[in-house]
């Protein structure tokens, strides 16, 4: 059943919230040790506000939206007394002191929190095997990958251990690994989400979203952990925008274009583009052109968009996000929470943390950082990747003046096998090409499952809007939901 199913069902009294929950953990328990989509599995205290919601109802008291809906949380979002390890030894063991808002928001609506998943070390990734607690495989193809950062909360909603999660997405994500398991996923405007209690990656670039099996999920969720937070300065302030009511509106008269940057070999983007990203995949495309057919069939016009500086998103990501990080994490230091290795003194105990704290990727990233940012290095490579994202925001706000969303692959290929890119950073970040641009500009994007791969395995294709643009993306998204062909989706 849907997230929506479930709560109509616990809130009519046909089913009790403490039953939804005992049989998801009952599936999490039979299948997680195959796929390791958690890191902690949360039984006694899911239980636990299961049976508060049930209370409740019993009393005729209020119990949300979303009452008894199990929900699978990124292990980087703080939750209060519970381990929060961005699947780092770093982290191992700490327990915050306070949960993160959308963490507070999720509960308020309902939700029961049934677990911590595994991730990518510190969101850094796009497999989830820089996992200090092993990798996560892909419900699908236990051979694959589930994509990263976010493939245990994908991976969690794919394999049906909860119909919702929450992840976190910086240079995609929450996109990136819905689509290589076949669910939707919603990156929302940067500040639309607060962002207070997720454990910063990029704090520019961050953004928590979330993962589900149908586009009405998402919308419920997004619905309830959206709106200002005064205790995020980046936070929009405006109200919190209700997207659901508008989801059966459909897309008659929306402007749709095909961003000719990422779709290269498409029939309807041939030699429309100077010079396009490298690595999509024919079938995938193939998949898009269907979907450009499905929305044009609903009575979508479509037509063909360029952005020329889409093509240097990769590069500007992989210098502004490393930036970032090196000073975001300079915090693990041994001395104030986390990790510490002794030493003779305050610096080798504070290399000593470090060197056994992060792992590889972790350290790799932030090396790439501290370099982009120091002296004689600055204008060269941090001055010159923020030209390029302003670049892009002006191409991208230039663009949405003809359109009103833009339509494209989510990721260049569907799922590769567990230890294919791992040897070979650089083909790793290749991953991110197409799900990148909507994070310097920060704008909305949806990755909504549309079909098979000539492998079988699930291909997703993604909506991007501009600023607040949730609602009319969700509505497109809802659409090819509809005209998605068989096979792909989640289990």
């Amino acid at each position: 059943m849907s997230a929506l199913a479930l709560a109509a069902a616990v809130k009519s009294g046909e089913r009790s919230a403490a039953a939804v929950v005992e049989e998801h953990l009952d599936r999490i328990a039979e299948r997680d040790g195959e796929i390791g989509a958690f890191n902690l599995v949360l039984a006694a205290e899911a239980r636990a506000d299961a049976a508060r919601i049930d209370s409740a109802l019993a009393r005729g008291e209020p119990v949300g939206p979303l009452a008894g809906v199990p929900v699978a949380l990124k292990d980087n979002l703080c939750t209060r007394g519970v381990p929060t390890t961005c699947s780092s030894r770093m982290l191992e063991g700490w327990h915050p002191p306070y949960d993160a808002t959308v963490v507070q928001r999720l509960r308020a609506a309902g939700a029961v929190v049934v677990g911590k998943t595994n991730l990518d070390e510190f969101a850094m990734g796009s497999s989830t095997e820089n996992s200090a607690f092993g990798p996560t495989r892909n419900p699908h193809d236990t051979s694959r990958v589930p994509g990263g950062s976010s493939g245990g909360s994908a991976a969690a909603v794919a394999a049906r251990f909860a119909p919702l999660a929450l992840g976190s997405d910086t240079g995609g994500s929450i996109r990136q690994p819905a689509a290589l398991c076949g669910v939707v996923g919603l990156k929302p405007t940067y500040g639309r989400v607060s962002r207070y209690g997720l454990v910063a990656f990029a704090s520019s670039l961050d953004q928590i979203g979330p993962i589900a099996a149908t586009v009405a999920d998402a919308a419920a969720c997004y619905e309830a952990i959206s709106g200002h937070d005064p205790l995020d300065s980046t936070s929009i302030d405006s109200p919190r925008e209700l997207v659901t009511a508008s989801l059966e509106r459909g897309v008659d008269g929306l402007r749709v274009g095909v961003l000719a940057e990422l779709c290269a070999g498409s029939t309807r983007v041939e030699g429309a583009a100077g010079s396009a990203v490298e690595g999509v995949a024919a079938d995938v495309i193939a998949r898009v052109d269907t979907a450009a057919a499905a929305l044009e069939a609903a009575g979508a016009s479509i037509s063909v968009v360029s952005a020329p500086s889409a093509v240097l998103g990769l590069s500007a990501y992989y210098l502004i996000a490393p930036a970032e990080a090196s000073s975001n994490l300079a915090r693990y230091d041994g001395v104030r929470y986390g990790l510490r290795v002794d030493a003779a003194n305050a610096a080798e105990m504070n290399v000593n943390t470090r060197t056994a704290g992060f792992g590889a990727e972790v350290k790799r990233r932030i090396m790439l950082g501290t370099y982009a940012l120091s002296a004689g290095y600055y204008d060269a490579f941090y001055g010159k990747a923020l030209r390029v994202r302003t670049l892009m925001r002006r191409e991208f706000a230039a663009a949405y003046a003809d359109v009103d969303v833009l339509l494209g692959p989510t990721t260049p290929t569907t799922a590769f096998e567990l230890g294919a890119k791992t040897a070979d950073p650089l083909l790793m970040y290749l991953n991110d090409v197409c799900t990148i641009p909507a994070n310097l500009t920060g704008h909305p994007a949806v990755s909504v499952p549309f079909g098979s791969g000539d492998d079988g395995l699930p291909v997703g294709v993604q909506l991007m809007g501009p600023a607040l643009s949730e609602p009319i993306l969700l509505r497109a998204a809802a659409v090819l939901e509809q005209a998605a062909p068989s096979g792909g989706g989640a289990r």
